[in-house]
Formats: C-alpha cells, sequence, structure tokens
C-alpha cells in the first residue's frame, strides 16, 4: 500500500477529533456514548444519493471469534501481516491503531456516491481533438463515517496526533460546521466531526458538505426508497462482521458503468435485466463453522422470469465421498428454455446460439431437444480423484450425473454421439461395471477417454476418464452425501435450496494439477491449511426474493 494511500485515515481522524476536543470539556467526554454507531445511526448522515453503504463492524468480540480457527502456522502468518500492516500505516509517527484509534472508533460506514463528472480541463485534451462528453471521465465518490464511542480516548487521540510532523490542518466553515483540511504530500483529505458522535471522512470536500447538509435536514440515505427496510432488517448471520446495503441495485450499476472510461452504455435489453433485482443487503459473520457469508435479493416478479424449483439434493448420493469438487442442481431444461427466450433481446447471444444449433444439425443433433431437452430433473458436474490412464497427468476427471424423465431421448442422443465418434476414429466398446452396462470411448494405449451409461432406470452419467465411471457405477464405495467433509461444509446450509457448490480444500490439494499451481507459494499452503472447505447454495422462497448463502468452513484452531 502506498504511503500516500496508506495516511488517508490517519490525519483526516485526528484533524476532526481535534475540532471535537475544542468544544467540549473533559467531562463531557468522559460521559456514557451515545447510541450512534450503528448501521442506521450512520445511514441516517449519509446522502440519500448515495449508490451503496457497507457496513463495518468494530465489536473486538466478532473479530475475535476468528481466532478460534486456523493452524499454528496459519495463525502466526495473519498477526505478522496485521504487525506488518500497522507499521505501513503509522511508519513515520509513534501512533499504534491498538493503543490509540482502537478504544474510540466505532462502526465505519463506508458509502459509495454518484461519480462527480470531471471538469473539461482536467481532461487534457490536445488541441484539435473532438470534444468528449464529461461524462466519459468521471472519478470515484467514497464517504467514509467513523462512530466515536469513546469520547475521551478520541481527544486523548487528536491531542496526541498534533505532535505528528508532515500535516497540515486548515479550517473552513460550512452551515455553522467546521470542515478540516489536511494535506499530506500535497494530497487533501476533508473530514468533520458531527454532534460529537460521528467523524466523517472524505477525498472531496463535496462530499463532507452534502454529509452536513444531510446533517441539517436533507433527505438521507436511511429514508431513501428501498433502504430504510434492509437497514432495519440486515442479514442474520451471527457475530456480524459486515454488512452490505443496496436499495436500487440497477441505478447503481447504471450510474457506475456511466462513471467508468472503459464501459460502454448499458443497452435497454441489459437495463431491463438489471432491473429484475430491487435491491440487495448481504451480511458477513463468523460462527461455530467458519465466516459465513448470507445475501437476499429483492426481485421484481413482474420481470423475473426464471422458474425457480428447489433441488431435492439425492443426486449427492451417486458420487464417490472422495470427490473434492461439486455443482448440482435441477432444471437445465427449464433453464435453458428462459434463456433462449432472453436471446430473442440480445441479437448476439441468437446468432451464437444458432450457429451451434447449424454445428450440431451436421450430426443429426437437436441442440435444443437432443441435449437440453431431456435434462429435466436434478444434476450435478463433480471432479474426482484419479492417476490413471488419460487423466495420470492432471490427477482429476469429472462426472456428469442426470436425473431425467425421457429416458428415450437421452439413449437416442448419447447414441448420436457415440457414431460419431466412430467417425473420428475412436473406438466405442461396451463394458459391465458392477453389473452396469457402460458405454467407453477407448484411446489405444491410455485406456477410455469418455464413458456414460445408466445407474438406475431414470439416471445417467457421462464420466471423463475410465476410472471415474468405475468410481460410479460400481456402487461399492461410500458415497459423498455420507462423508463428513460435506456435511461440516454443507450440512448447515439454508434448506430447501437450489442445489450446492462443494469444495474439498483437503482434497483439492492432492490433485496434482492443483498442487503444482499453490506449491511454490508457502503462504498460500500455509493459509490453505487452515481451510476445511467452501460451501454454496441459493434458495428463493416466493418470486420476489432470491437468497444466497456461502460458508468458508474452517478447521478449529487445535486442527493439526
Amino acid at each position: 500500500m502506498p504511503k500516500s494511500k496508506s495516511k488517508f485515515f490517519i490525519p483526516a481522524i485526528g484533524a476532526a477529533v481535534v475540532v471535537a476536543g475544542s468544544i467540549a470539556a473533559y467531562t463531557y467526554f468522559k460521559g456514557s456514548p451515545e447510541s450512534s454507531s450503528d448501521a442506521l445511526g450512520s445511514a441516517k448522515l449519509v446522502p440519500s444519493t448515495a449508490l451503496m453503504a457497507t457496513y463495518i463492524a468494530t465489536d473486538s468480540q466478532a473479530w475475535a471469534k476468528l481466532q478460534q480457527f486456523g493452524t499454528p502456522e496459519a495463525q502466526k502468518l495473519v498477526a505478522k501481516g496485521l504487525e506488518d500492516f500497522n507499521k505501513q500505516v503509522f511508519s513515520d509517527s509513534n501512533i499504534s491503531y491498538e493503543k490509540d484509534i482502537k478504544p474510540w472508533a466505532g462502526g465505519v460506514m463506508i458509502a459509495v456516491l454518484p461519480p462527480n463528472p470531471v471538469k473539461s480541463a482536467q481532461l487534457k485534451v490536445p488541441s484539435g481533438a473532438p470534444n468528449l462528453p464529461t461524462n466519459l471521465r468521471q472519478e470515484p465518490n467514497l464517504l467514509i463515517l467513523v462512530g466515536i464511542k469513546d469520547k475521551l480516548s478520541a481527544l486523548n487521540f487528536a491531542n496526541k496526533l498534533k505532535s505528528q510532523k508532515g500535516v497540515k490542518f486548515q479550517e473552513s466553515d460550512y452551515q455553522g460546521q467546521k470542515i478540516i483540511e489536511t494535506t499530506e504530500k500535497g494530497k487533501p483529505t476533508y473530514s468533520v466531526v458531527l454532534n460529537n458522535s460521528h467523524l466523517v471522512l472524505a477525498p472531496e470536500k463535496q462530499a463532507v458538505e452534502k454529509v452536513i447538509d444531510t446533517f441539517k435536514g436533507q433527505s438521507s440515505f436511511a429514508n431513501k426508497e428501498g433502504a430504510s427496510s434492509i437497514l432495519s432488517k440486515g442479514v442474520d448471520v451471527k457475530n456480524s462482521l459486515a454488512q452490505i446495503y443496496v436499495p436500487d441495485y440497477a441505478g447503481m450499476v447504471q450510474q457506475l458503468a456511466a462513471g467508468s472510461q472503459q464501459a460502454k452504455q448499458l443497452p435497454p435489453q441489459a437495463l431491463t435485466q438489471l432491473k429484475q433485482i430491487k435491491s440487495v443487503v448481504a451480511g458477513v459473520g463468523v460462527d461455530d463453522a467458519g465466516v459465513r457469508v448470507k445475501a437476499i435479493a429483492n426481485l421484481d416478479p413482474q420481470l423475473n422470469k426464471f422458474q425457480y424449483q428447489s433441488s431435492p439434493g439425492n443426486i449427492v448420493g451417486q458420487f464417490p465421498t472422495d470427490t473434492f469438487a461439486l455443482i448440482s442442481g435441477s432444471g437445465i431444461s427449464r433453464g435453458w428454455e428462459t434463456l433462449v427466450e432472453q436471446s430473442k433481446d440480445y441479437p448476439e447471444m441468437k446468432q451464437a446460439f444458432e450457429q451451434v444449433r447449424g454445428q450440431l444439425r451436421i450430426a443429426n443433433i437437436d441442440l435444443d431437444k437432443d441435449i437440453f431437452g431431456w435434462m429435466n430433473g436434478e444434476f450435478a458436474f463433480g471432479g474426482i480423484p484419479s492417476n490413471q490412464g488419460v487423466l495420470a497427468s492432471v490427477g482429476f476427471g469429472g462426472a456428469l450425473v442426470f436425473d431425467t424423465s425421457d429416458r428415450k431421448t437421452a439413449e437416442a442422443t448419447l447414441t448420436k454421439l457415440d457414431t460419431l465418434a466412430k467417425t473420428q476414429q475412436i473406438n466405442v466398446a461396451n463394458r459391465n461395471i458392477g453389473g452396469k452396462d457402460v458405454t467407453e470411448w477407448q484411446i489405444p494405449r491410455q485406456g477410455a477417454l469418455l464413458a456414460h451409461g445408466w445407474l438406475d432406470q431414470d439416471t445417467v452419467f457421462v464420466a471423463l476418464g475410465g476410472p471415474v465411471a468405475d468410481a460410479l457405477a460400481n456402487g461399492k464405495n461410500p458415497s459423498l452425501n455420507n462423508s463428513d467433509a460435506f456435511k461440516a461444509v454443507t450440512g448447515s446450509l439454508q434448506k430447501p435450496n437450489g442445489g450446492y457448490f462443494y469444495l474439498d480444500m483437503d482434497k483439492t490439494k492432492t490433485v496434482p494439477l492443483v498442487n503444482s499451481l499453490i506449491s511454490s507459494n508457502a503462504n498460500t499452503i500455509t493459509i490453505l491449511s487452515s481451510i476445511r472447505g467452501l460451501g454454496f447454495t441459493a434458495n428463493s422462497p416466493d418470486k420476489s426474493t432470491s437468497e444466497l448463502e456461502m460458508l468458508l468452513a474452517l478447521k478449529p484452531k487445535t486442527a493439526k
């Protein structure tokens, strides 16, 4: 982190608190703090024009919960990282976050305001060049509010900061509030303390002025349409570390895209898709399983075309216990139909689909009917370790398993694919595995490249590699859904749900291809050794709500 950026907080915080200290007596600061450093209290000071806001909790108990996880090596690595960060941020000073800032700093809210258009003089357009609209180049506009929970500690810190060298302060007045301009290495930061309960920071003076306007009575983020409900409810996570609030998702994306130098103007079709999502609220917390993230999207039921269907999850039991990665769900055929319907509004997408359809027709395969039409039940894609045959170099193979109510069409499609393989000089042969007939595409001296067969009357599989087909078809191996690892990573995720994304970190690290990518970085290996796995799922209790949940499952501190 460059020093110019790392010192954004410190001079500005000190400058603002100096103002607070100059207008209040010792006994006043010794008094109990106001209830102001929560998300709603901070949001009442954020201008209503804010696109989104993130509230970061400073509750030491919540953050301390993280210390119950990790190997001793990982704990040391994290501790060293924090120590190095502290030294970098507070270099050239005798300030310590732990002693000087932590005692008084309450919750932190970071808000994103609409970008400010760059003035024409800042564009530096060469003479003779065509005039560029100023909205093509816009600057990000951030706003930070820090709750003051202990005013005496804040005053002590402000007095200590006065003795620091290289920091210049300049005061100005706006509506009776003193704004401090803090300059360090030629870069200004603006700050103000409001009601002795909130410190406001911004790299733009205009942003601070807007907060003062809000403090004086103008509309705030807290009473903005769509924001009030998500601020009051938030997301239910234990030991909350952060909450994210987006009251107008489509509007946010539209304005941020307009402010990007690279982004093109959003087409009307894309904007229509974005408007399906009205607002989003997300939370990050820590519980006994690890770090948990939950998000709730409020949808427009009139624009939401996707027909959600929960997945029973039975198909997970078809995979062996050593499966290290898995994605499951249901209703691929319905999803494809929705995508085709939406492609009518996107010429490029529609053209791509038509090209694929045309190429498959050469092999007498209908993309809509023969490929996606019969995939109407549960499905799962999984990664399974193997170091034999064609999989020896990468160390794993893949398997696709589908439940279908249209076995006839599925069998006809697989027969067409077998015929196509034969035209490419691939040997197609049958083999019996665990009493099941399996068709293999064989390569000389390397065994099966691909195999497919039926696990039961309604469940078909396609496997990459003969050993993976063996693991699926013999039915003797313990199943994934009964493994301790799968239960630890996915067992606490919400149910019912639409399926899982699952990753077993321990098994993933044993895959040669993955191991070769991380083996050169000792710190990466140390951190990954503390992670048990990653689980993700989604649910839609009704057409106007979509819920997402992710768990980064961590190993207990005692784990070796």
